[in-house]
């Protein structure tokens, strides 16, 4: 003895087969993590390497200044013209920033003259920045 769930023969079943929405989320789900990890923020800078970093959060007022091995200067992914053009962009940002944090991640090719680097920075000092956080990539042990 059985109950008929949709009337007669071959009538309308109320449950609903959620098995293909699952199929789907699965692969959507595998989609995600295999692509993840290609995604990159910013720009495509190849990092030095350094045994001694910490992991920094991303936040939304991030000042983040890129310079590639040509020295070609971005920031915030936005390419420079000229580095001189810093200055007046970076006080530009650094206005809503508070005192005492003003302040702005520094991503250098590890191929860039050590001359380039120090030109950066001393425009961001002169723009008014009062820290420079370097960012490396950590040393992996093995």
């Amino acid at each position: 003895m059985s109950m008929a769930v949709g009337g007669k023969k071959g009538g309308a079943i109320a449950a609903i087969n959620v098995t293909p929405m699952a199929d789907i989320m699965i692969v959507l789900l595998i989609i995600f993590m295999v692509i993840t990890p290609m995604l990159q923020k910013g720009v495509d800078v190849k990092l030095p390497l350094a045994g001694n970093t910490k992991e920094r959060k991303d936040e939304p007022k991030t000042i983040m200044v890129a310079i590639k091995k040509d020295s070609t200067t971005f920031l915030g992914g936005i390419k420079l013209d000229n580095q001189n053009d810093l200055v007046p962009q970076l006080k530009e940002r650094l206005e809503d920033l508070p005192e005492g944090g003003k302040m702005i991640y520094l991503k250098a090719d590890q191929d860039l003259a050590y001359s380039e680097v120090m030109k950066i920075m001393d425009l961001a000092r002169e723009a008014g920045v009062e820290e420079i956080a370097l960012i490396a990539e950590p040393r992996t042990q093995g």
